[in-house]
Protein backbone atom coordinates (compact mmCIF):
# COMPACT_ATOMS: atom_id res chain seq x y z
CA UNK A 1 0.00 0.00 0.00
CA UNK A 2 1.62 3.44 -1.25
CA UNK A 3 0.31 5.97 1.51
CA UNK A 4 2.19 8.80 -0.32
CA UNK A 5 0.92 11.76 -1.74
CA UNK A 6 1.73 13.81 -4.34
CA UNK A 7 1.44 18.10 -3.49
CA UNK A 8 -1.10 18.80 -4.97
CA UNK A 9 -3.54 16.02 -2.79
CA UNK A 10 -2.30 17.17 0.47
CA UNK A 11 -5.10 18.99 1.87
CA UNK A 12 -4.22 22.81 3.57
CA UNK A 13 -4.61 21.78 7.22
CA UNK A 14 -1.54 19.26 6.73
CA UNK A 15 1.74 21.49 7.89
CA UNK A 16 4.71 20.65 5.64
CA UNK A 17 6.66 19.74 8.48
CA UNK A 18 6.36 19.00 12.25
CA UNK A 19 2.70 18.99 13.47
CA UNK A 20 0.42 21.74 14.27
CA UNK A 21 -2.44 22.21 15.90
CA UNK A 22 -5.84 22.73 13.59
CA UNK A 23 -9.42 24.36 14.70
CA UNK A 24 -12.05 22.04 14.65
CA UNK A 25 -15.17 22.75 12.72
CA UNK A 26 -13.27 24.37 10.38
CA UNK A 27 -10.90 22.09 8.43
CA UNK A 28 -12.71 19.01 9.97
CA UNK A 29 -14.84 17.47 12.90
CA UNK A 30 -13.04 15.36 14.71
CA UNK A 31 -14.08 11.96 17.22
CA UNK A 32 -12.08 10.77 19.93
CA UNK A 33 -11.33 7.31 20.83
CA UNK A 34 -9.08 6.33 23.95
CA UNK A 35 -6.16 3.92 24.24
CA UNK A 36 -6.95 0.25 22.49
CA UNK A 37 -10.17 0.99 21.26
CA UNK A 38 -9.50 3.65 19.42
CA UNK A 39 -6.81 1.62 17.36
CA UNK A 40 -9.24 -1.19 16.96
CA UNK A 41 -12.17 0.95 15.58
CA UNK A 42 -9.19 2.23 13.20
CA UNK A 43 -8.22 -1.03 12.37
CA UNK A 44 -11.70 -2.04 11.38
CA UNK A 45 -12.56 1.10 9.54
CA UNK A 46 -8.98 0.66 7.58
CA UNK A 47 -9.97 -3.56 6.75
CA UNK A 48 -13.35 -1.91 5.46
CA UNK A 49 -11.74 0.32 3.37
CA UNK A 50 -9.33 -1.74 1.75
CA UNK A 51 -6.67 0.65 3.87
CA UNK A 52 -8.45 3.56 2.16
CA UNK A 53 -10.08 5.19 5.44
CA UNK A 54 -9.49 8.33 5.24
CA UNK A 55 -7.14 10.69 8.06
CA UNK A 56 -6.92 9.06 11.27
CA UNK A 57 -4.36 10.71 13.94
CA UNK A 58 -2.88 8.85 16.60
CA UNK A 59 -1.18 10.18 19.58
CA UNK A 60 1.43 8.68 21.36
CA UNK A 61 1.45 10.46 24.49
CA UNK A 62 -1.07 10.51 27.71
CA UNK A 63 -4.56 8.80 26.73
CA UNK A 64 -3.40 7.57 23.52
CA UNK A 65 -6.00 8.64 21.43
CA UNK A 66 -7.00 8.22 18.37
CA UNK A 67 -8.80 10.93 16.35
CA UNK A 68 -11.02 10.32 13.14
CA UNK A 69 -10.92 13.07 10.81
CA UNK A 70 -14.51 13.73 8.76
CA UNK A 71 -16.05 16.64 7.04
CA UNK A 72 -16.99 19.87 8.87
CA UNK A 73 -20.18 19.56 10.30
CA UNK A 74 -21.21 15.88 9.52
CA UNK A 75 -20.41 14.72 13.18
CA UNK A 76 -23.18 16.04 15.27
CA UNK A 77 -25.65 14.47 12.93
CA UNK A 78 -24.82 10.93 14.50
CA UNK A 79 -24.94 9.94 18.77
CA UNK A 80 -21.83 8.80 19.28
CA UNK A 81 -21.70 5.74 21.61
CA UNK A 82 -19.73 5.94 25.06
CA UNK A 83 -15.84 5.73 23.87
CA UNK A 84 -16.27 8.16 21.04
CA UNK A 85 -16.67 11.49 21.82
CA UNK A 86 -17.47 14.31 18.98
CA UNK A 87 -15.25 17.22 19.14
CA UNK A 88 -16.37 19.92 17.07
CA UNK A 89 -18.01 23.73 16.88
CA UNK A 90 -21.51 22.19 17.15
CA UNK A 91 -20.98 21.29 20.58
CA UNK A 92 -20.51 25.61 21.39
CA UNK A 93 -16.59 25.58 22.05
CA UNK A 94 -12.80 26.37 20.76
CA UNK A 95 -11.48 22.73 19.49
CA UNK A 96 -8.42 21.87 18.34
CA UNK A 97 -6.33 18.81 16.74
CA UNK A 98 -2.79 18.17 16.50
CA UNK A 99 -2.16 17.11 13.46
CA UNK A 100 1.11 15.62 11.50
CA UNK A 101 3.26 16.32 8.81
CA UNK A 102 2.96 13.53 5.99
CA UNK A 103 6.45 12.90 6.59
CA UNK A 104 9.47 13.73 9.17
CA UNK A 105 9.85 13.78 12.53
CA UNK A 106 6.26 14.37 14.53
CA UNK A 107 6.25 12.72 17.39
CA UNK A 108 4.23 12.13 19.00
CA UNK A 109 1.74 12.39 16.48
CA UNK A 110 1.55 9.78 13.58
CA UNK A 111 -1.15 9.12 10.77
CA UNK A 112 -2.86 5.85 11.37
CA UNK A 113 -4.55 6.32 8.08
CA UNK A 114 -3.64 9.50 5.96
CA UNK A 115 -5.86 11.73 3.55
CA UNK A 116 -5.88 11.00 0.22
CA UNK A 117 -7.97 12.72 -3.21
CA UNK A 118 -10.20 9.39 -3.05
CA UNK A 119 -10.71 9.93 0.72
CA UNK A 120 -9.66 13.64 2.21
CA UNK A 121 -11.71 12.71 5.21
CA UNK A 122 -13.10 9.65 6.81
CA UNK A 123 -16.93 9.10 6.22
CA UNK A 124 -19.04 9.62 9.18
CA UNK A 125 -21.49 7.56 8.40
CA UNK A 126 -19.26 4.61 8.53
CA UNK A 127 -17.06 5.47 11.46
CA UNK A 128 -20.70 5.47 13.07
CA UNK A 129 -21.77 2.28 12.58
CA UNK A 130 -18.18 0.74 13.44
CA UNK A 131 -17.91 2.83 16.58
CA UNK A 132 -21.13 1.57 17.74
CA UNK A 133 -20.53 -2.28 16.31
CA UNK A 134 -17.58 -2.02 18.75
CA UNK A 135 -18.28 0.46 21.64
CA UNK A 136 -22.13 -0.24 22.59
CA UNK A 137 -21.47 -4.29 22.60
Amino acid sequence: MDQRSSPGQVPSWVPASGHALRHVGVHFDAVRVIGSAGDEVAYELMQFTDFRAGPIVRSGVGDRSTYFLLPPQSAAAYRWPIGARLIGRDLQCEAFVGIPALGGRTWPLDWRSRPTAEAPFVEAKLLHEVAVALLAG
